[in-house]
């Protein structure tokens, strides 16, 4: 079974709109589900604030960060307040050169293989594929076979328990989980049943 960044599982856990007051208690979820890698997007509710907060009850046991950073200001508050992870839509050079200055994980949205180069020439730690829908599994075979062994390709948008073998297959290392897992106002219950089942689709689909 592939391992994600820092040897963690490679899934990523994208909590858009996530609501500060909850911040914590989903976190917490999430984490006992298995999934330790967790992204609150800038465009959330007061995303430091919640950022911060599951920096402090959990950042002993998840990789947590903010997804949607678009500026190098962003980069360095995230800094401050103890992030390990960066996510961008785009592939910004500042961006990530500053992400990888900051010793920060950096994993910048690309979609062409001159948008994959250009972000590991920038220093980025691994590549979002996004959105999925526009690369098949064969795309990402292609440009697998032409990136450095090492880089960790992760694919994002439209991720299913039905195609995440297919990704695999092709040399995805992992996957951004979104809407799929996470709505502003969805019961914690049902967050932390969803947390657990993407986990056992992904452990379904490696073995195949």
């Amino acid at each position: 079974m592939a391992q994600g960044l820092d040897g963690r599982l490679p899934l990523v856990a994208i909590l858009r709109g996530l609501e500060p007051d909850r911040a914590v208690a989903i976190a917490e979820a999430l984490i006992a589900a298995g999934l330790d890698i967790i992204e609150v997007p800038l465009n959330s509710p007061d995303p430091f604030r919640s950022i911060a907060e599951i920096v402090r009850a959990c950042g002993d046991r998840a990789l947590i960060g903010a997804g949607t950073v678009l500026d190098t200001a962003q980069v360095d508050r995230l800094a401050d307040i103890g992030a390990g992870l960066v996510v961008s839509p785009n592939c910004n050079p500042a961006v990530i050169a500053r992400t990888a200055a900051r010793g920060i994980v950096s994993l910048p949205g690309v979609l062409s293989p001159t948008e994959m180069f250009a972000a590991l020439d920038a220093g980025a730690t691994g590549l979002k594929i996004f959105p999925a829908e526009l690369v098949t599994p064969a795309a990402v075979k292609a440009v697998k076979a032409v990136l450095p062994p090492p880089v960790p390709v992760y694919v994002v948008g439209g991720i299913s328990a039905g195609n995440m073998a297919a990704y695999l297959a092709a040399g995805a290392a992992g996957f951004g989980m979104g809407g799929s897992l996470f709505k502003p106002g969805k019961p914690l219950e049902a967050i932390a049943a969803d947390a657990r089942a993407l986990v056992a689709a992904y452990r379904a689909a490696c073995a195949e």
